[in-house]
C-alpha cells in the first residue's frame, strides 16, 4: 500500500523472511539458481571483493547511490546472480511479490591497458593462486586499483538496467547486485577476469617465460655454483641444443686427442727394425732380440677399438652407432663409445632428430627412425 507519495514502510526481519520464502520457491523451480548470502557484517572478506567495492564506492556518480543497496544485500534479497563475460545478471526481491529482473553490462579491458599490466606484472608475480589470494606486492595493488587505467571499470564503462518501477538513475536493485558482485569475487575471484574479458593466465605467463628466459642465460656459464648442460637436462626434461659450428670444433679436438694417444707410425717401424738391423752373433742373442718384439705386439692389440676413424665426421660416427642398436642407446654409452663429450653428443642427437635420422624410444634413449 501507499500512504501519499511514499510506500508502506517494511521492517528488516519482513523483508528476509519473504526472500527467504521466494528463494525457497525458486529452488524448486531450479535447484541452479546461486543466492547471495552475507555472513556477517562485512559485504566482502578477501582482496578481489573489498577492491571492487571500494572501486564503486570512490566515484562521485555511485557513491551517493550505492548505498541504497547494502541493507537490501545484507538481507539476503538478491535471490540469484550469474557473472558471465561482459554481463550479470540478478533476481532482486523487492516490495512486490515476484522479483526483479536485473541486468548489468561492463566493458572489457582495453588492449593497450592490459599490456601495460602484463608488463608491470613481469618478474613480480610467484603463482596464479597467489595472484587470486590477493597475495602480491602492493605497487601491484596500486597498478590494479588505477583509475581509468587498472583492472577494475569506471562508471563509463558500466550500463545497467532493472524491471522495477524506480525512476532513480540506480535503483536499491541495480546497488544491491553491485555489491553482491563483490561478494561472488569472495567465493571465485578468477570470475573477475572472466567479467573483464581477458585471461588471468597471461599475468602468470608472462612471468614463467621471464624466469626461463634468466635460467637457460645462468646454465650457458660454466662455474662451480651452476649444474652441467647434462644434468640441466635430466633436472627441466628438455633437449640442451648446441650450435652445430661448436659441435663441429669439439670433433676436431677429440680427433686430435685421440690421434696423440695412437704411437706415431716411424716410431712403430723404428721399434721393429732396431733390434733386426743388428745381427745377433750367438743364438741366446737372437732369442734376445725376439723377446724384445713380443711386447711392442701387445700393446698394440690393446688399443681401444672405439676410436672414430679419422676419415669420417664424429657425427657420422654417433648415427652408425645409433643405427646398430634395436633397443636404443643412451648419451652415456654413446660417450663409452666415442670419447666425445655429452654437450656435443646431444648437439648431434638434436641435429639428427631434426633430421628425421632418429627418434626417442624414451626420455633419454635414441634409436634409428
Amino acid at each position: 500500500m501507499w500512504y501519499g507519495r511514499f510506500p508502506r514502510y517494511v521492517s528488516v526481519g519482513e523483508k528476509r523472511a519473504k526472500a527467504a520464502r521466494k528463494l525457497k520457491q525458486l529452488l524448486k523451480k531450479n535447484p541452479g539458481i546461486k543466492p547471495i548470502v552475507i555472513e556477517g557484517s562485512a559485504i566482502a572478506r578477501t582482496w578481489w571483493g573489498k577492491s571492487w567495492n571500494v572501486n564503486l564506492e570512490r566515484y562521485a556518480d555511485y557513491s551517493n547511490r550505492i548505498g541504497r543497496g547494502r541493507s537490501y544485500v545484507r538481507n539476503g534479497t538478491v535471490l540469484d546472480l550469474e557473472i558471465n563475460s561482459g554481463e550479470v545478471k540478478s533476481l532482486v526481491q523487492g516490495t512486490a511479490s515476484k522479483p526483479y529482473s536485473v541486468v548489468i553490462k561492463i566493458k572489457g579491458i582495453s588492449k593497450d591497458i592490459w599490456k601495460d599490466i602484463k608488463e608491470e606484472c613481469e618478474g613480480k608475480l610467484d603463482s596464479l593462486s597467489e595472484l587470486l589470494m590477493g597475495k602480491f606486492p602492493k605497487a601491484l595493488g596500486e597498478i590494479f586499483m588505477a583509475e581509468g587505467k587498472g583492472l577494475f571499470p569506471s562508471p563509463k564503462e558500466i550500463d545497467f538496467s532493472c524491471s522495477c518501477p524506480d525512476w532513480a538513475y540506480m535503483c536499491k536493485h541495480v546497488a544491491a547486485t553491485l555489491y553482491g558482485i563483490g561478494a561472488r569475487l569472495d567465493e571465485d575471484p578468477s570470475l573477475f577476469f572472466k567479467l573483464r574479458k581477458v585471461k588471468v593466465g597471461d599475468l602468470v605467463t608472462q612471468t614463467l617465460e621471464d624466469k626461463t628466459r634468466k635460467l637457460l642465460k645462468k646454465a650457458k656459464k660454466k662455474s662451480a655454483r651452476v649444474i652441467d648442460d647434462s644434468d640441466l637436462a635430466s633436472v627441466f626434461g628438455i633437449e640442451m641444443e648446441t650450435p652445430v659450428a661448436s659441435g663441429k670444433k669439439s670433433a676436431k679436438t677429440a680427433e686430435k686427442r685421440s690421434s696423440r694417444k695412437k704411437p706415431s707410425k716411424p716410431a712403430a717401424k723404428k721399434a721393429k727394425t732396431k733390434p733386426v738391423s743388428r745381427k745377433p752373433r750367438t743364438k741366446m742373442d737372437s732369442k734376445k732380440a725376439t723377446a724384445k718384439t713380443k711386447p711392442v705386439k701387445k700393446t698394440t692389440s690393446r688399443r681401444p677399438a672405439a676410436k672414430i676413424d679419422s676419415k669420417s665426421s664424429a657425427f657420422e660416427e654417433v648415427m652408425k652407432i645409433v643405427r646398430r642398436t634395436r633397443k636404443g642407446i643412451t648419451v652415456a654409452r654413446i660417450r663409452e663409445k666415442t670419447g666425445l663429450d655429452d654437450k656435443q653428443i646431444r648437439s648431434f642427437v638434436h641435429k639428427a632428430k631434426r633430421q628425421g635420422k632418429i627418434k626417442n624410444v624414451e626420455r633419454g634413449v635414441y634409436k634409428s627412425a
